[in-house]
């Protein structure tokens, strides 16, 4: 079986080690996560809205907490998706947010939500390929047409019925695009387009994504 050179020590078709180094730049995904306190100027009935979520008054609220806040300012959004904006938010899968990031949360949905509505111009609560292309890009991400099509296909709620991706499942999809685009520009230092990975890194990198 191909794997890595003898004397790796990771990687498939190697041995397995002692202990996993973790490469340079990256932390545990579970690392705990800092105490916050909201940005100044951040909207008082954001900052009670928070408050309210948190219960136990830790600083931080978990999941399901962030899953109801949301939903308080007509933003319903599967626990898939809240794990995904908590992991982007925090860099940890601890599944806690605090004040700072929360308002983070907020006021980067407030943002994609005015792009989703400006692109989804039949208002039919959904866009397609087209649209979602158009709205990748007013984000800074250019992707590929295969890669378009295999987002829309995986965020296309209706199985390929309609083609089209509806709001939360936008979400999911811009917080999937944004996460691996900033991941791998941290390793492509040059713009080059390009970037080389550790087995170890590449996993990494894109496990969160997966199991948030």
């Amino acid at each position: 079986m191909a794997g890595y050179p003898p004397g790796s020590g990771y990687g498939y078709g190697a041995p397995p080690p002692a202990a996993y180094p973790v490469p340079p730049g990256y932390r545990s995904p579970f690392a705990a996560l800092v105490p916050s306190a909201f940005p100044p100027g951040t909207d008082p009935s954001l900052m009670s809205c928070f408050q309210m979520a948190d219960q136990d008054g830790s600083g931080f609220i978990d999941d399901m907490e962030l899953q109801r806040a949301l939903s308080s300012y007509n933003q319903t959004f599967s626990l898939r998706t809240v794990h995904l904006l908590m992991y982007l938010f925090t860099n940890t899968n601890t599944r806690k947010i605090g004040p700072k990031e929360f308002t983070s949360v907020f006021y980067s949905l407030q943002n994609w939500r005015g792009i989703f509505e400006r692109y989804d111009s039949d208002r039919s609560g959904k866009i397609d390929a087209y649209e979602l292309r158009e709205a990748l890009l007013s984000l800074g991400f250019s992707v590929s047409p295969i890669v378009l099509e295999l987002l829309v296909s995986k965020y296309d709620k209706s199985s390929g019925i309609y083609k089209a991706v509806e709001y939360d499942n936008f979400i999911e999809c811009c917080l999937s695009v944004k996460g691996l685009t900033e991941k791998f520009k941290e390793k492509d230092i040059a713009y080059s387009g390009s970037a080389t990975f550790t087995y170890e890194a590449f996993m990494l990198t894109v496990l969160p994504f997966l199991i948030a």
